[in-house]
């Protein structure tokens, strides 16, 4: 008995809420600082995020397992998720990056006419505009990620058990448990590493499902 996959449903998804945990708020605040701040590096920034959306997943894997996991001395649940939040980061910054440029110039100018601060006028005018947007730019942040393999190979390593622990030992994951299944090969581990891939094209298929309806949802 080769077991369910349910321990591996759980670590996916501490894996992703770790990854978004990190690469959602750096994400939105990259965009802000290229669209609100307008700094002297948002040029080299923009450059940065650009370049950083064509790097192969297991270029990030091998990053991570370079400078966290071999300093660790083994994979961990956050390994993982810095893995998967470098490859993150780019999606969510690009698209919060063009939902903030739907803001119109006219609520930034009224909002300065009155007295508020830049700071202000992004935090109380801006963000809350277009707040559904980088809901969604979260969301398709996680949809980029959840079915990398690569990456967990390296850095979050491979479990049979339930595991909670984040920074210490190999914990499960869906796409993880899909390639040990078939790599076993056997009848009944091909059928579990077809449903396992199921259940992350279900998961997908959410995400962007839920990325859409609220996309469309505000009109602001």
């Amino acid at each position: 008995n080769l077991g369910g996959l349910s321990h591996a449903i759980v670590g996916s998804g501490i894996i992703l809420l770790i990854a978004s945990l990190i690469a959602i708020p750096f994400g939105i605040i990259t965009a802000i600082y290229i669209t609100e701040i307008k700094g002297r590096f948002s040029g080299l920034v923009r450059i940065m995020i650009q370049s950083m959306s064509g790097v192969p997943s297991i270029v990030a894997g091998l990053f991570v397992f370079t400078t966290y996991v071999s300093a660790t001395h083994g994979p961990t649940a956050l390994g993982g998720s810095l893995a998967l939040g470098i490859l993150m980061l780019p999606t969510v910054a690009r698209t919060a990056e063009e939902v903030l440029k739907l803001v119109p110039d006219d609520l930034r100018s009224a909002s300065l006419a009155l007295g508020a601060r830049q700071w202000r006028t992004t935090l109380m005018v801006v963000l809350p505009t277009v707040r559904s947007g980088l809901i969604t730019a979260g969301i398709l942040g996680v949809a980029r990620v959840i079915g990398e393999t690569a990456p967990l190979l390296l850095t979050a390593g491979s479990s049979t058990a339930f595991w909670f622990n984040p920074v210490k030992g190999s914990i499960a994951s869906l796409p993880i448990y899909v390639f040990g299944m078939l790599q076993i090969g056997t009848e009944y581990a091909v059928n579990r590493a077809w449903t396992g891939a199921l259940v992350l094209m279900l998961a997908v298929f959410a995400l962007f499902f839920t990325a859409r309806k609220l996309g469309g949802k505000d009109k602001r």
